[in-house]
């Protein structure tokens, strides 16, 4: 007969722990009373008073360079008195020719002047001896005319030798060729020994070392610029220089559509500018009242600006605007906000149209 297996007894350990368990807790639940939506801060548009400023570029140029020549030619340049950088004075002795040949010249002029003052002395007695002897019938009409032509004779031939002394004397003094304006030298083409000729260059001169820069503005934008704005002006290397407009080209250039502002640069700032820089400037058309809001709160989506309203509800709109002129920390909107409108600072870049918030206190 088989015998059934004895059942084996639950240990008293497990026994006593099932008895002494807690009942299970209840999940725990979320704490309420937490405000949703991300933490944001809220500004408001400012209308300041703000300068137009329209961006252009172009180059600086000589406001006026002289080409400095002789006036007499087929003479050597004897002296060459300045270099390339050089500031002359009105008047100053830039270089000299040769001057022996025209020195003769006027030495054989001044002989000639002696000798038709003699002629017409002589002249001149002989009309008076021969006017006395006509009263009391010594001569006879026709010698007296005669006598009276050569004093005209002898007059004006003292009048030509003094004309071309005078001629010979101008000459002599173009031999020297001098500055016609204050200024610096900006090239020099003249070599001692070299024969010129009249009207060739020598020297160029930067007249009065006034530089001005030219514009190329839009023809769209040519209209809102006039004479006497103020233009802040940067070189290629910074230098930062300051100027006025002195007047705007009545033409448009055909190829490529832009007109020439001529800007004056004012002297003390242009001391650090070459002719020939390239340079960008900023020409401020207007003086306007403006909305401004901070850079942070203007959003870049698709390629348009858009800021985010808030809402009473603690919600935001958001909303397109125009963006103009940008200036210290701040972008101006010329339409699509008020002065009364509420908007987004910091975190705009991260919302969406709709999204709640919770406005909280600047850092």
């Amino acid at each position: 007969m088989a015998l059934s297996p004895v059942p084996r007894p639950v240990p008293l350990l497990l026994a006593a722990m099932l008895v002494a368990a807690p009942p299970l807790l209840p999940a725990a639940q979320p704490a309420t009373g937490a405000t949703a939506g991300m933490a944001v801060t809220a500004t408001a548009p400012r209308l300041v008073p703000l300068t137009r400023r329209l961006v252009a570029t172009g180059s600086i140029y000589p406001w006026q360079e002289i080409v400095i020549a002789p006036e007499v030619g087929g003479y050597q340049v004897a002296a060459v008195n300045v270099e390339i950088g050089d500031a002359v004075k009105r008047g100053q002795v830039l270089a000299r020719l040769s001057s022996e040949l025209l020195e003769s010249q006027v030495e054989i002029s001044r002989a000639s002047v002696e000798q038709a003052t003699a002629t017409l002395a002589n002249a001149q007695a002989a009309l008076r001896r021969g006017e006395t002897l006509a009263g009391s019938g010594g001569l006879s009409s026709a010698d007296l005319d005669q006598l009276r032509s050569n004093a005209i004779a002898a007059q004006a031939g003292l009048a030509t030798a003094k004309a071309n002394l005078d001629s010979a004397e101008l000459r002599l003094r173009f031999t020297r060729v001098t500055a016609p304006d204050d200024g610096v030298i900006t090239a020099r083409s003249a070599n001692i020994g070299q024969v010129v000729q009249a009207g060739t260059e020598m020297l160029r001169l930067l007249r009065r070392s006034r530089i001005e820069w030219r514009a190329e503005v839009p023809e769209a934008d040519l209209g809102q610029v006039r004479a006497g704005q103020k233009v802040d002006v940067t070189t290629a290397a910074g230098v930062r220089l300051s100027g006025t407009v002195r007047s705007v080209a009545p033409t448009v250039q055909s190829s490529n559509r832009t007109g020439i502002v001529y800007v004056d640069i004012d002297a003390p700032s242009g001391r650090d500018a070459r002719p020939g820089m390239f340079a960008r400037g900023e020409i401020a058309v207007a003086r306007v009242d403006a909305l401004l809001v901070p850079l942070a709160s203007n959003v870049m989506q698709d390629g348009y600006s858009y800021v985010y309203v808030i809402r009473a509800d603690n919600t935001v709109a958001r909303r397109r605007v125009q963006t103009g002129t940008v200036q210290d920390g701040s972008i101006e909107v010329s339409s699509g906000l008020t002065p009364g409108d509420r908007i987004v600072e910091r975190g705009a870049g991260f919302l969406s149209d709709g999204a709640a918030i919770r406005v909280s206190a600047a850092p």
